[in-house]
């Protein structure tokens, strides 16, 4: 395994994105970052973090024979190698607010985003990138965002939580076979935020509804159900979770 370790850039997905253009990296290289200056979430979100505080990493990964339609199956992946990991840290009530965000309660803890290269219906490639508060305490007026030491009132070591997330990682790449998403699938609707709870969302018409998280497809479609037992698929930006 390659690491690349920065003290400053703009995103550390876009970093090996760019060291990709101009040499042969190898698969599972890592990049990390001290300050991540422009880190971007989901719906093009801007993740704060504070410098030297928090883990911002990229990590590479190459594929043969993974098809397009099964992509969410990387997100499951990620979620569960973060999520495994602050099991074994005692960190209290976590799950996965859909696609992949990491709670705690009602607070993020983690953002990830996954960045494909495509060749005809494969994937050939994946930049996983992953932004986890872990020592910052102060978030300003993102009141919905805490971080590990917030939760736990102890100071954790940087590296030693890359190191079982990137453990985690390897082991569920691994014993993934393409083709064979139903497993892990499982695992993540077990940890699913507010699964089988009322819970209000926002369509991409910016109407609020309300139903339940039934779950979630192998394509990785959100399942909800309405009112009259109405069940209803919703892919990414199709649905936002509220509360």
């Amino acid at each position: 395994m390659q690491r690349v370790k920065l003290d400053a850039t703009d995103s550390t997905n876009a970093y090996l994105k760019k060291l990709m253009a101009t040499e042969k990296v190898q698969d599972f290289t890592v990049v990390t970052a001290n300050n991540q200056l422009s880190g971007r979430g989901q719906r093009g979100a801007q993740w704060e973090s504070e410098a030297g505080k928090n883990l911002t990493f990229s990590v590479l990964r190459y594929f043969e024979n993974f098809r397009i339609q099964e992509q969410f199956a990387l997100n499951i992946i990620a979620s569960l190698a973060v999520y495994k990991t602050l099991k074994k840290l005692f960190i209290p009530n976590l799950y996965v607010k859909w696609p992949n965000d990491i709670m705690s309660g009602n607070n993020k803890i983690c953002g990830i985003l996954i960045e494909n290269n495509l060749k005809n219906d494969l994937i050939k490639s994946s930049i996983i990138g992953i932004g986890l508060n872990v020592n910052q305490m102060d978030f300003g007026k993102l009141n919905k965002a805490s971080s590990l030491k917030r939760i736990t009132g102890r100071t954790i070591d940087l590296d030693e939580v890359l190191t079982a997330i990137l453990d985690n990682l390897k082991v569920l790449f691994e014993e993934f076979t393409p083709g064979k998403v139903h497993g892990i699938r499982e695992q993540y609707e077990s940890f699913l935020f507010r699964k089988d709870k009322p819970s209000t969302f926002r369509d991409s018409n910016s109407k609020l509804v309300t139903g339940y998280i039934r779950g979630i497809t192998e394509e990785g479609k959100l399942v909800v159900e309405f009112e009259d037992a109405i069940f209803k698929e919703f892919g990414f930006k199709e649905l936002e979770l509220l509360h």
